[in-house]
């Protein structure tokens, strides 16, 4: 596993050792290492999030009535909770 070393004010440190104090973590190094993936999973939302947005936009206008196509999802769903 690779190391580093990293230079944190006193009351983040405080922080920290509190956290694995609680019992969740085994040590400040545990306790570090869920947040940098907890970071990662959010970043890997956000992607998808704006890959998503960027292909609404990409698409283009739709010529269709926002109203009639609430309705047949509205119906769409209807017709999947009747059967």
């Amino acid at each position: 596993m690779a190391q580093m070393n990293v230079s944190i004010p006193e009351a983040l440190k405080s922080w920290c050792e509190r956290r694995v104090a609680e019992g969740r973590y085994s040590s400040t190094s545990d306790y570090v290492r869920d947040l940098v993936r907890r970071d990662q999973e959010l970043q890997a939302k956000i992607d998808r999030l704006q890959a998503a947005i960027d292909e609404g936009l990409a698409s283009g206008e739709s010529d269709q009535d926002p109203f009639e196509y609430l309705e047949e999802l509205r119906q769409g769903l209807r017709n999947r909770n009747a059967a």
